[in-house]
């Protein structure tokens, strides 16, 4: 028999209230009551700093060193922080706009202005750095009208600075003063409602909105995952890596697990892309997590060096309890290729878990916590939060309800009413199915967007989550990403985006590309069960992904709609007898 993983972790037991109702429509619900959480994040910031002050809660690298900030000092300098913006005048309607990445002086802005019950808003380096009009950026300042600005290099971000017309305030200037009475007063007024983020999603069109985070969401979705996880409250998690703090995974799952448990996280300067995931790699050669967050596109660059690095291999895997993927639906020939390392490394002792969310529900509102052997699985939802499927085009569309979940957009009205329906859940707009439809406990998979989903010209639907990942991993590791085209047409194709580094080093040149994506179309027709299952035809796209057209988010997801939109010549390209299309 195959060795597979295992785990000696302690998990919530998988169980799940379902309530069917004459509409067709289902509900789910935890049968475990959510547990009581504080009124403010910083009361596990307190706790930390008095329970254990000396523990590192902070470390980012410095040359060939790490600069090291405990529990004590963190929130000594939350304390002075908090003053000195009251002091300065912020309230609650002058939100902090922080510009750049992930930084332990970015957290310890955050968990300051938090602190004083002010509202902080990490807004995503790209709209100041990759965007060449800054008009995402413009847009946002435009709506919440910041007391105060941060960015940690004022030099990188001067032309950001310029085209907002603001400047920037060093960390330095916020640390002069000592913290009195007026922060503690500040601390104490804060309930469960005050805002403490606004939180940008990219959105398929237009501006960025803003999505109201309030400490209730951020205090009770942790508590949530806790009783899921119970492990988490008996081993101070250690953390290394560089989701950034601007999305709702890595600056609340991640970042508030690590602060409400005692960990600690090693802010991880790498990226999931070509160049910069080395970064990443030199840093867990150093660290050994005992949790690990990804996403599919960072697992896959990842993995060759842990392929081919004992060393790096025998660090990662010393401590790992946990792996993590989210964010996106992790391809099934990565998941063997994990496990494969793990059975080898460490005997399979690990955790391969997932859950599924949005910043809208801060972020879980459906996890795993108990061991599944494969990929798509998403869990059922946790304590205190209720999930209703409702039957749409052939799926079942998911909505949201719990003290996780957003009250709305900030500065929209519009969006907030539209955004819930008539019982108060929000309308994602995903799709779930039973991952078993005999036995509901064994939770949920993701089922694409409803919204992405189209029929062919015969009226059959694609479901065009499912196909990309099906695509993507025939072409593996060749094709970064996907988007599927074929509405109201006869059949399925995909506009695809090319590696680089992988055609590099494959030895490919662009007849060697057409080839090998052409066997892959050939693969998958041989196991197609109908024309909806698999794209015949392909366009290789010569530009990437556009962030300012709302193609591309920073974290690397593809926005399918605005791909179609913007590249319609190429989709009637694809679909006709042009030359450069790729057929089986």
């Amino acid at each position: 028999m195959k060795p597979r993983l295992h785990t000696t972790l302690e998990f919530g037991t998988p169980r799940v209230q379902v309530e069917k109702r004459a509409d067709g429509s289902v509900v789910l619900r935890s049968p475990d009551p959510l547990g009581t959480y504080p009124h403010a994040l910083g009361e596990w910031l307190v706790l930390w700093a008095t329970k254990t002050p000396d523990r590192v809660f902070l470390a980012e690298r410095t040359g060939d060193a790490w600069r090291e900030v405990t529990y004590a000092q963190a929130l000594k300098a939350a304390r002075r922080i908090g003053q000195s913006l009251l002091t300065r005048g912020l309230t609650a309607s002058t939100p902090i706009a922080i510009l750049s990445d992930n930084s332990v002086d970015h957290a310890l802005l955050a968990l300051g202005a938090m602190h004083a019950g002010l509202t902080v808003t990490p807004i995503s380096p790209a709209y100041s750095l990759m965007s060449k009009d800054h008009a995402k950026l413009r847009s946002i300042f435009s709506l919440i009208k910041p007391g105060l600005v941060f960015a940690q290099d004022s030099a990188k971000f001067a032309p950001a600075l310029a085209a907002t017309g603001t400047t920037a305030t060093p960390i330095d200037a916020l640390l002069e003063s000592p913290a009195g009475e007026r922060i503690d007063a500040a601390f104490a007024a804060i309930t469960p409602d005050t805002v403490a983020k606004i939180l940008f999603t990219s959105g398929s069109t237009g501006a960025p909105k803003g999505v109201i985070n309030t400490h209730r969401m951020l205090c009770s979705n942790q508590q949530s995952w806790a009783q899921l996880w119970p492990f988490v409250e008996e081993t101070p998690p250690v953390l290394c890596e560089w989701l950034p703090w601007n999305h709702t995974f890595g600056g609340n799952a991640t970042f508030n697990m690590v602060l409400r448990n005692g960990g600690t996280l090693y802010v991880d300067g790498g990226k999931p892309a070509p160049g910069l995931v080395e970064t990443t790699v030199r840093n867990l050669r150093e660290v050994s997590p005992t949790m690990y967050f990804n996403v599919p596109r960072g697992f896959d660059l990842l993995l060759p060096f842990l392929e081919t690095d004992p060393a790096l291999r025998r660090t990662f895997f010393k401590k790992l309890d946990v792996l993590f993927y989210a964010g996106a639906a992790l391809p099934q020939n990565l998941w063997e290729r994990l496990e494969a390392l793990a059975v080898a490394e460490n005997g399979g002792k690990l955790a391969m878990l997932s859950a599924w969310g949005s910043t809208e529900t801060s972020p879980m509102a459906a996890c795993v916590h108990y061991p599944i052997e494969r990929a798509g699985v998403v869990g059922n939802p946790g304590p205190g939060t209720e999930l209703k499927l409702v039957p749409s085009g052939g799926k079942l569309e998911v909505r949201v309800r719990g003290p996780n979940v957003t009250p709305g957009y900030f500065g929209r009205e519009d969006l907030t009413r539209s955004a819930f329906d008539a019982e108060g859940f929000y309308r994602i707009g995903d799709a779930m199915k039973f991952a078993d439809d005999t036995d509901p406990a064994k939770g949920i998979s993701f089922d694409g967007r409803v919204t992405e989903d189209f029929k062919l010209m015969s009226g059959t639907w694609v479901h065009v989550g499912a196909v990309r990942v099906k695509l993507i991993a025939a072409c593996d590791p060749l094709v970064q990403d996907a988007v599927i085209t074929g509405h109201d047409r006869e059949d399925m194709g995909a506009l695809v985006f090319v590696n680089p580094a992988a055609m590099k080093a494959l030895g490919l040149d662009a007849q060697g590309v057409r080839t090998r994506l052409k066997d892959a179309l050939h693969r998958l027709a041989e196991k197609s069960t109908g024309s909806s299952t698999a794209p015949v035809r392909l366009l290789v796209l010569d530009e990437p992904p556009s962030i300012d057209a709302n193609e591309i988010t920073d974290k690397g997801y593809i926005n399918q709609r605005a791909v179609l939109e913007r590249r319609s010549a190429l989709v009637e390209r694809l679909h006709s007898d042009a030359p450069e299309v790729i057929r089986p």
